[in-house]
């Protein structure tokens, strides 16, 4: 293990390895305070990033941030490494590789093969040294396109979760939420339910209204309950409709044990879900949801920092090639991420991460009500990721969730960073709003309340 040094105002400061090194240079949030890996001082932490600029890339695949024999992720990440993509960037400094990252030369076709050459610990360690406008500059120029009834991920184009949660899974309260977001255009990214429980039954039945909307208005995208991955493989056994398999992951082989998961369990999910083949456009099955803190408030981080834990997380969702992965960026709460600032820096640092190892990466832009956050804050977020080219954004009726009881986008919100920014849905959700009538002849959504229009039978029908 290495010892990593640097001298910053007459004072030498030392951290005693790599692990300890990646969490001083962090940028301050609740979460590493809380774990005691923070640095002590302002100071301490811009030595730290002295010091983590001069480290070779390369030495991130000779020193593990967590034991090789002991942790899963880490052998993942390991035996996974492709040499030959990472060959030209191979010797690079972590500070080389942030000016080579914002040059031309690290354009879209150059980054997406040099992504399996790539490590977690890699990315995780360039961001701490990137300022926000770095974060969006570098993500901007990285293109990650899946598929499977829609698109997701093409330049100039925005997908949008529809959220339609409540309380006790009540198909009057789903239908009016699915409703207003189909009304709104958002949809085309999923139409993913978080259920009140996991019970196969339950589960079943929300599958079976999804996908009974989905088949009878042709709607050109894809559903999902977010069940555990365990009920989910029991379903798709049973027969019940199942479009993507949905699985909350971490960083670490103890964190996913947390959530009763094994990457031995998700091969077995993404095997069952792949040979339903009921895709049209493509075959991307999975989604994953990630967040800074789960590890920590697992108890699994092996003192290592909340974004890097973040960052490894990525590396399996990427063995299993999703159509979507989002980071739930201030749902566990201030503990963790404290304030808005700090949300909004967790949001740039895990969007960049996770395209830069070649995933196609949305958020969630959320925040809970004991949090030092609000409306604005998401406006912000929304802005900035917007920008960064974030291949969707997660939307609840109103911005708020009535079910999980926190904030987050709403459809207008959605709206109105497509608008601003000249992004459009996924292209065949795009022609399927054009063909019922939802798009005005600039290619915006119409205003169709109180015309009767089609889709509002949707209602009607599922509240009877």
């Amino acid at each position: 293990m290495s010892a990593y040094t640097s001298t910053l105002s007459g004072e030498r400061y030392r951290f005693d390895s790599l692990a300890r090194l990646l969490a001083a240079a962090s940028p301050e949030r609740s979460g590493d305070r809380l774990a005691g890996l923070a640095a002590r001082s302002a100071q301490e932490r811009v030595a730290a990033r002295w010091a983590l600029a001069d480290v070779p890339l390369a030495e991130f695949l000779a020193e593990p941030v967590i034991p090789y024999e002991t942790d899963d992720v880490t052998r993942l990440i390991m035996d996974g490494h492709d040499a030959a993509a990472f060959a030209p960037v191979a010797g690079l400094t972590v500070g080389e590789f942030r000016e080579w990252l914002l040059s031309q030369a690290a354009d879209a076709g150059t980054l997406a093969a040099l992504a399996p050459g790539l490590t977690p610990e890699m990315v995780a360690a360039v961001s701490k040294l990137m300022g926000n406008a770095d974060l969006v500059a570098v993500a901007r120029k990285v293109t990650v396109v899946t598929a499977f009834r829609s698109t997701i991920g093409l330049p100039g184009r925005l997908a949008t979760r529809l959220q339609p949660n409540h309380p006790t899974d009540d198909p009057a309260g789903v239908a009016a939420a699915l409703l207003d977001g189909l009304l709104l255009g958002s949809g085309d990214a999923v139409i993913g339910i978080n259920p009140a429980t996991d019970s196969p039954k339950a589960v079943r039945d929300l599958l079976e209204l999804l996908d009974s909307v989905i088949g009878r208005y042709a709607i050109p995208t894809q559903s999902c309950v977010l069940c555990h991955v365990t009920t989910s493989v029991d379903l798709m056994e049973r027969g019940a409709p199942v479009d993507l398999v949905f699985q909350s992951i971490a960083g670490t082989q103890a964190a996913n044990a947390s959530f009763g998961v094994t990457l031995g369990l998700l091969d077995e999910a993404h095997e069952a879900a792949r040979a339903l083949d009921r895709g049209t456009v493509g075959r991307n099955v999975m989604y994953f949801e990630t967040g800074q803190g789960s590890a920590l408030s697992a108890d699994a981080h092996h003192g290592v920092d909340q974004q890097t834990v973040e960052a490894r997380a990525y590396a399996v969702a990427r063995r299993y090639d999703p159509l979507l992965v989002n980071t739930v960026v201030g749902f566990i709460g201030p503990e963790y991420l404290y304030d808005g600032r700090q949300i909004l820096r967790a949001a740039l640092e895990d969007h960049f991460c996770g395209k830069l190892l070649g995933l196609p990466m949305g958020l969630d832009i959320c925040y809970t009500n004991h949090a030092d956050a609000d409306d604005d804050d998401v406006a912000t977020m929304l802005t900035m990721l917007g920008v960064a080219g974030a291949s969707f954004v997660i939307c609840t009726p109103g911005g708020d969730d009535i079910m999980l009881n926190y904030q987050s986008a709403s459809y207008h919100d959605a709206l109105y960073l497509r608008e601003v920014l000249g992004l459009r849905p996924a292209p065949e959700f795009e022609a399927w709003l054009g063909s019922i009538g939802l798009l005005d002849e600039r290619g915006a959504i119409r205003d169709v309340s109180g015309t009767g229009h089609p889709l509002t039978a949707i209602g009607r029908e599922l509240a009877a």
